[in-house]
Formats: C-alpha cells, structure tokens, sequence
C-alpha cells in the first residue's frame, strides 16, 4: 500500500458516490484530501466540513494552493473515468507526472489488504452490500465499507472501525472496475444490459462477469442469484443460489406477509434459518435484496439473532425506494432506478404496498447512450404507470447523440397519460396538480427536486 501512503490526495471527481467514499477514508487516515467537482451538493459540503479543500472549477489556477506548492512525490491523484481525459485538470495533473490512479484502482489495493465481500451485478447491489456491512457492524465484526449510496443508518456511504477484519464492497461494472478486487466471497444479482457504451455487445458484459468471478479467492464463496442466465467457472469456488420465486434454490423463502405496509417473512438456507424476519425497509425487491444479504451474512457465520435485529434496524439507503410523504393524502417516494429492469421492479413494488393508488411517475433518463440502447425496453416498463412525466435527458459524462431525445422513449409509452416535463416546470406542475401517489426515478440530477418537491406534497 505505498502509493496510499502519500500525504496529499487529491481527487477528480471528488462529489461522486464512489469518489466520496474514498475521500472519507483518507480523511479518517489523517491525510490532506482536496479535490474537484463540477458542482456544490450535500456530499461536497459534508466533504468541506470535514476538512476537504475542493474546488469547483477546472481552471488548474483554482487548485488548492496546498496542492500546488507540494512536491510531485507527495500527492496521489485519483480520478473517475467519468472525467474526460481531455479535461484541463487531467491534462495538468500528468504533464506535472503526479501518480494518477483510477478509483476502481485504489479502491482495489485497499480491499484486497482485507478478506473482502464484494457485491456486484446491474441491480440491487447498493442495498444488498449496505445491509451486509450494517449486519457485519451491527454484530461487532469490525469492516470497512465502500458503498455506493448513502446508508440512512449511518447518513453516509462509508463505515469504519477499527482492527478491521472485512471489506465490503460495492462491484461496479462500470468501466470494468470490479475487476480491480479480489474477493473472498460474492454476490452476483443480476445481469442485464447496460453501460454498452463502454462493453459494446451484452456477450462482452457477461464476459466481464466470468472475469469476476475468476477474481473470487480459492475455495472462496459465490452467491448467485438463480434466475440469472449465466454459468460461472466456478472450479476451486463454493457456489450457492438464492431466490424469491424458486423453492429449489440454497436459499429462498416462505410465509411471506405484508403487515402495516412491511414484508414479514422466513428465509431458509443450508446454514441456519431465521423465521418471522420483518426488515425495516419496504417495497417487493427489498425482500429479495434482504435475502441475498442474510444469506451470505450466514454462509460467513454472523449470529443469527444479530441478523435479524440488524435486518429491522436497518433504514435503508437514500434514493432508493425512499418514502419522503406518506399521510392521509399524498404519498411521495423517490428512487434511483435509472434502467428498464429497475424502473419496472419499483413500479410493481409500489403497486403491491399500495394496490388501490393512482401512480404518476417522474422519470429523468440518464446518458444519452442507455436511451439509445434501451429506449423500447424503457417505454414498457414505464408503460406500467398511470401518469408519466418525462424528462430531458441527464447527460451525466456524454455529448448529445444526434436523434436522441426523450421523445425516442415517450412515443413508444403506453400508458393513460403521458407528458414531456421541461425541467422548469415540474415543481410548479406539482404544486398545481399535487398527485395521489408520486414517483421520482433517476440517476442525474433529479434529486436536486427531491426536497423541493418534498415540501409541496406536504402542504395543505
């Protein structure tokens, strides 16, 4: 770990989910952390007022001045490969022959220093490998946790203790950075389509998989959802399956309820059953995310009382499936579901909590290469509303692509009604039309609404 020994560590892309986490453990190791984003948000902030120096333009005169004046051997720069590499602060950081290294990178050499959980897979992995790190804490089996939301439990992406013995990890795909760990023991949840702006094909994404899973220790464990289309090398490696729907799989479920809007229901598993578990975070995909969770928390061997304390301790992440309004009038709850798979999951979780609601539903696309690749499979999933307010699309890291719109998405929508909604005018559509149940979906900068909207739909 030399390279992490570096005094100053400076980050571009400091805001992100991913980048934030690493920020917060170079701050909790006592090193001057700086930093870059595009724009201001409640994690830069939380950032500053723990001693970060981040600025937020990419003129390099902007930089931190304690990074200027620093000798090159004592700064670690890492960078999200969402930055462009044409970007004038990726310019001047090699031109200076600082040590650049992606996130995906150091996030790798600080996990593979601990027997690791790493979780991966096209959905569900920020719940799935946040309530494995709040159990693991919850029963004082010391980790340290890189997670790709914000734990509401802990109002951060990022939990530590001392004498760590576990790593958790958030696996992400994306840019192949999960190849970059070397588990002990995984979890696979999905595999669907996505990020074919940087894989191309779904054959080189499922490739990816196979590259992961041969990065699993020897004799380590691997837990794989049992509906997924996939054949693991699984040589040297422990294989065991979880579902919600198959009885035949390792690990699957029974006596499932719903009691005042939450999931009551048993897990068995070939190491130890827990009965009558009630977690503290609802909607239809939670149960099968808290099962693949306290499957693995069991195959590692953490008491089961602890777990099921845990489970109904456990609030939850932001963004995803977070009821904001729930009274007598209105009810409002935001996600972060930005593909087809996870928009139709959220949709029909809702319909389930809350069978007899009328459901309008603002989604925001995100890059203009997912609308392109998946817009048909967008139009159906979001075809299960009542009411679609579409919005423009977040560009996030891309350039328009010609032809690609929201619109390619709304013409294909089949749904009772349906609107295009200018970014300006969705707070006052509200505050007009104030919906019986009210959905918000995306990865952009929806959530920069969310408080907003929050207060209308708490109006009289």
């Amino acid at each position: 770990m030399s390279l992490l020994n570096r005094h100053i560590i400076y980050f571009i892309g400091i805001g992100g989910i991913g980048m934030s986490a690493l920020a917060r453990y170079f701050l909790q190791q006592g090193k001057i952390v700086a930093g870059y984003d595009r724009t201001p948000s409640f994690i830069t902030q939380e950032l500053e007022n723990q001693g970060a120096y981040i600025h937020y333009n990419e003129d390099v005169a902007t930089i931190p001045l304690i990074v200027q004046t620093a000798s090159n051997n004592d700064i670690l720069v890492i960078y999200t490969p969402a930055v462009s590499s044409l970007s004038p602060l990726m310019q001047y950081v090699k031109n200076q022959n600082y040590t650049v290294l992606k996130r995906a990178e150091v996030l790798g050499i600080i996990c593979n220093s601990y027997p690791t959980i790493a979780v991966a897979g096209t959905h569900g992995k920020t719940t799935i490998s946040s309530l494995i790190a709040h159990i693991i804490h919850y029963a004082q089996h010391n980790c340290i946790a890189f997670l790709g939301g914000i734990v509401k439990n802990y109002q951060s992406n990022f939990i530590y203790n001392k004498n760590i013995f576990w790593a958790i990890a958030e696996a992400d795909e994306y840019d192949r950075s999960f190849l970059q760990l070397a588990p002990s023991a995984a979890v696979i949840t999905a595999i669907d389509p996505d990020h074919l702006d940087i894989y191309k094909t779904y054959d080189a994404l499922k490739q990816a998989y196979s590259d992961f899973v041969t990065k699993i220790q020897p004799d380590g464990k691997l837990l794989l959802k049992k509906e997924i289309a996939f054949v693991p090398n699984v040589a040297n490696l422990k294989l065991a399956f979880y579902s919600t729907n198959d009885n035949y799989a390792d690990c699957t479920i029974q006596n499932i309820k719903i009691h005042n809007g939450f999931y009551v229901f048993d897990i068995l598993t070939p190491w130890g059953n827990i009965y009558q578990i009630q977690p503290g975070i609802t909607g239809d995909y939670n149960v099968e995310n808290v099962l693949a969770a306290v499957s693995m928390c069991l195959w590692l061997g953490i008491d089961k009382d602890a777990i099921k304390e845990a489970v109904a301790q456990f609030k939850g992440v932001r963004r995803r499936f977070d009821v904001q309004v729930l009274n007598e009038n209105h009810i409002y709850i935001d996600d972060y579901a930005h593909h087809p798979e996870e928009i139709k999951a959220f949709i029909q979780s809702v319909r389930k909590v809350f069978p007899h609601k009328r459901i309008t539903g603002v989604f925001q696309p995100h890059l203009y290469s997912r609308t392109r690749d998946l817009a048909n499979e967008f139009a159906k999933a979001l075809s299960l509303l009542d009411e679609l307010w579409l919005m423009d699309i977040y560009p996030a890291r891309e350039l328009p692509i010609e032809g690609v719109t929201s619109k390619i998405i709304f013409d294909q929508v089949n749904c009772p009604q349906k609107q295009i909604m200018p970014n300006n005018e969705l707070l006052l559509y509200i505050k007009e039309r104030k919906p019986e149940l009210l959905l918000t979906m995306g990865a952009g900068n929806i959530d920069q609404f969310v408080e907003p909207i929050k207060r209308l739909m708490n109006e009289e």
